[in-house]
């Protein structure tokens, strides 16, 4: 009974231990400004550690995973087409076979918003895939909740 404990007790800080090495190379943070009293912009920003890079929301089917946001429906407001982003940079990945459109360091992304209030909170998450030139760290999910004053 005391080697199971001892091995579960192992078991358990060994699998604490990798957790913590998990590797984090992208930040987010968000902002809104208002552009009129009915109207706004969301301000999101992925902050990317040297040497690794997140790919564009407009990846073929085949290649890396795209980012994709998602906003949690409101009667609050209302989304005003697709998010836009800057443009990409463009290379062909041997590992994909393909062109690809990644971005490196930082990248702001825009979503803009009907005002059905003068007040809301636009809220959702973002997944998205993160990769250096050696490795591809699994899709991660974010979720946000960004104030429109």
């Amino acid at each position: 009974m005391k080697k199971a404990i001892l091995i579960l007790t192992l078991m358990f800080f060994s699998a604490v231990g990798a957790f913590a090495q998990l590797e984090n190379p992208v930040s987010w943070s968000y902002k809104a400004t208002k552009i009129s009293k009915t109207e706004a912009i969301v301000y999101l920003k992925a902050t990317i550690e040297d040497d690794w890079h997140i790919y564009s929301q407009n990846i073929k089917p085949g290649g890396p995973n795209k980012t994709v946001f998602t906003f949690t429906p409101s009667k609050d407001f209302s989304l005003v087409g697709k998010p836009k982003e800057p443009k990409p940079i463009t290379k062909f990945e041997k590992s994909f076979k393909m062109d690809v459109l990644y971005f490196e360091n930082e990248v702001i992304f825009q979503q803009k918003v009907k005002l059905n209030k003068g007040t809301t909170v636009v809220k959702g998450q973002v997944e998205f895939m993160v990769c250096n030139d050696k490795q591809c760290l699994p899709p991660s999910e974010v979720t946000f909740s960004i104030p429109v004053k």
